[in-house]
């Protein structure tokens, strides 16, 4: 498979970065001029990691691992907490039975956009009620609860 890197230019306009670049985007500006009406392109693209919000995310899952009890590792936690937000695959386990293997959210595993949506899966989760009974099994529905927007509402986004 092809990449390519492009930018903006001095213009406004889309422009390869390197020469490499300069060279593959413009044919692929050619092959889509001369493309016929019904053909079909597909392009697999990827938002470069936006290092202030990973952060904030980092900062919230501390926090959620600093305000329970149910974990003693804050790795463990944190792959619990992707696992909850459905972000891993499922394979067979030793009896065969399918067990979660939660995926890498590392800076060349997921782009900005999928970043996003972990961190929105993952406050879903911890809203839900077994996430929440779990980890504070002392509290009243209605305190698991207040415990849980107390929490994140630092970590909305606007």
């Amino acid at each position: 498979m092809a990449e390519m890197t492009l930018t903006i230019d001095d213009t406004g306009k889309p422009a390869g970065l390197t020469e490499k670049d300069k060279r593959a985007y413009n044919r692929f500006k050619k092959m889509l001029a001369g493309a016929e009406p019904g053909e079909v392109f597909s392009l697999d693209y990827w938002f470069p990691r936006n290092g202030k919000f990973h952060r904030l995310h980092m900062t919230m899952v501390t926090t959620l691992f600093d305000s329970q009890e149910q974990f003693e590792d804050d790795y463990q936690f944190r792959k619990w907490l992707e696992v909850g937000a459905g972000y891993c695959d499922w394979m067979p386990g030793p009896t065969g039975k399918a067990v979660p293997i939660p995926k890498s959210i590392s800076y060349r595993k997921l782009d900005d956009e999928g970043m996003k949506e972990v961190h929105e899966k993952v406050k879903a989760f911890i809203r839900g009620p077994h996430a929440q009974q779990f980890l504070w099994p002392h509290l009243t529905t209605q305190q698991q609860t207040e415990m849980v927007d107390t929490i994140l509402q630092e970590f909305e986004r606007p």
